[in-house]
């Protein structure tokens, strides 16, 4: 299921939508918090650059706020429907979720940006030259 050659390979490893073989980002933990945004300039494999345009990311924002979505109704649904806690000890379980898991909520909303608009090619697994 999870393989390379897999848009969901790309968007939950981080790694560069066109060739799967390197991480997009500087450092692959999102925690820490001063590098979240840390992206290499392109890939080293097939030199995909990852800032398409200026301000490529600002769209990440979008998918970000569905991502977010997802996250707290998960949250919702385990505290209140699976372990029965009252609306208050939810709407707090849902808050903490959402600090805890900003990092990550964050960087796969890149991902799955990115991927929105690179698509895998074996083919371009092979280091390119620049001459």
């Amino acid at each position: 299921m999870l393989k390379k050659g897999n848009k969901l390979y790309s968007i939950l490893t981080g790694s560069c939508p066109r060739c799967h073989q390197e991480s997009m980002y500087l450092d692959k933990n999102p925690y820490h918090m001063g590098k979240i945004f840390k992206m290499h300039e392109r890939c080293g494999h097939c030199d995909l650059k990852y800032k398409i345009e200026p301000s490529f990311f600002y769209g990440a924002m979008y998918v970000s706020y569905g991502v977010g979505i997802a996250f707290a109704v998960a949250a919702f649904v385990i505290t209140y429907l699976f372990i029965g806690a009252d609306l208050i000890e939810t709407f707090i379980a849902i808050v903490i979720t959402m600090i805890v898991f900003m990092p990550i909520i964050m960087r796969l909303s890149r991902n799955i940006w990115i991927n929105f608009f690179i698509s895998y090619d074996a083919k371009a697994t092979i280091k390119k030259t620049h001459a």
